[in-house]
């Protein structure tokens, strides 16, 4: 057994690994190591979540974003962004039809938008929660204060949405803008999970000036944060950004660090995120295979969706789109998986 099988399987066993263990599997696995890896993430996952593929229902609700990250198509400076803000009635709208569909999860994301202060969206999130009390609400709008956090949870939200992008602050900073800053993207994550938020942290894969140390470190830092929502998906460029030049993530190495996060935290809701769906035409599945069981189709009105263009062709149509529920089954169906229809939340031992 090569020397990257036996900390894969040590990761399996315990959980566990040093960032030197992680930093040797990234620089030394094959695709053979890849393949085992994603064997066994899936068998990890069907002994918690059996065959089931949780659904849930994004709600794209504003292009509007105060900050400039560099490689996001929504940054402020980006003039040429259509920007777009739905009502209150429109996101019911949108939770009335994904409802009605069979969702049981509803995810607002947006950029940061000062229009949602916590009186607007703390009503919001009160009305859908009485017009469906048997649904979660899932909140990804970035960076807010502790008081902030602390009224959306009141208002009912169940979970956040919060990617820490790198656990390195030189890396972090090669991407955001001086304003931003690590320490406080991580001091967010801690007051959400203090607060008892199902909260989710994640990076993107092949993000400009990443290397394989900066993998490790995102590696051990989720492994000690252990979220109950872990997004990881392929950087791709955004043709009006600083990094519009720069090479897309890999779809082989996201799924590979898919699996490991699955032997690394077996109960973890993993997406299999629409990144991987427009980088490859199977990314999804390819993503599932690997150990995830969550997808997100989008439940945000036709008018918007080619609006929010996080990234350069940005799927929104097919089995991106949450109307094509059917078609998502289907799907599958053909990998031996199924549509779970419940709320999908995380199972504590």
């Amino acid at each position: 057994m090569s020397r990257v099988l036996e900390l894969i399987n040590k990761l399996k066993d315990e959980h566990s690994l040093s960032t030197d263990e992680y930093r040797f599997i990234l620089d030394n696995y094959t695709d053979e190591d890849a393949r085992s890896a994603a064997e066994m993430a899936l068998k990890v996952k069907q002994g918690i979540y059996g065959n089931e593929v949780f659904l849930r229902g994004l709600i794209e609700v504003s292009s509007i974003c105060k900050n400039d990250c560099l490689y996001c198509g929504l940054r402020r400076s980006n003039t040429n962004c259509q920007r777009y803000r739905l009502t209150k009635d429109e996101i019911l709208e949108c939770c009335k039809e994904g409802y009605n569909i069979g969702y049981r999860t509803f995810v607002l994301q947006g950029g940061e938008d000062a229009y949602f202060n916590d009186e607007i969206l703390c009503d919001i999130i009160k009305s859908i929660k009485e017009s469906y009390p048997d649904c979660a609400v899932t909140i990804s709008l970035g960076e807010r204060s502790r008081k902030s956090y602390e009224a959306i949870k009141k208002a009912g939200a169940d979970r956040y949405l919060l990617r820490h992008e790198t656990a390195t602050s030189e890396h972090y900073s090669q991407l955001h803008p001086e304003v931003m800053t690590l320490e406080n993207r991580m001091q967010c994550l801690k007051e959400l999970k203090e607060l008892q938020f199902q909260t989710g942290c994640g990076f993107m894969v092949g993000s400009p000036f990443q290397t394989n140390e900066h993998i490790a470190r995102d590696l051990k830092f989720i492994e000690e944060f252990s979220p109950e929502m872990c997004g990881i998906g392929p950087f791709i460029p955004h043709h009006a950004t600083p990094f519009a030049e720069y090479s897309a993530g890999s779809v082989e190495l996201t799924c590979f660090l898919l699996s490991l996060v699955r032997l690394m935290h077996p109960r973890v809701l993993l997406p299999a995120t629409t990144a991987l769906g427009t980088m490859h035409p199977n990314g999804r599945q390819m993503g599932l295979l690997a150990g995830a069981n969550v997808i997100m189709p989008n439940l945000s009105p036709q008018s918007v969706r080619k609006k929010y263009e996080l990234y350069d062709g940005k799927a929104h149509t097919g089995q991106e789109a949450a109307e094509n529920k059917k078609e998502i089954e289907n799907t599958l169906e053909s990998l031996g998986m199924y549509a779970n229809a419940s709320r999908g939340d995380f199972k504590r031992i």
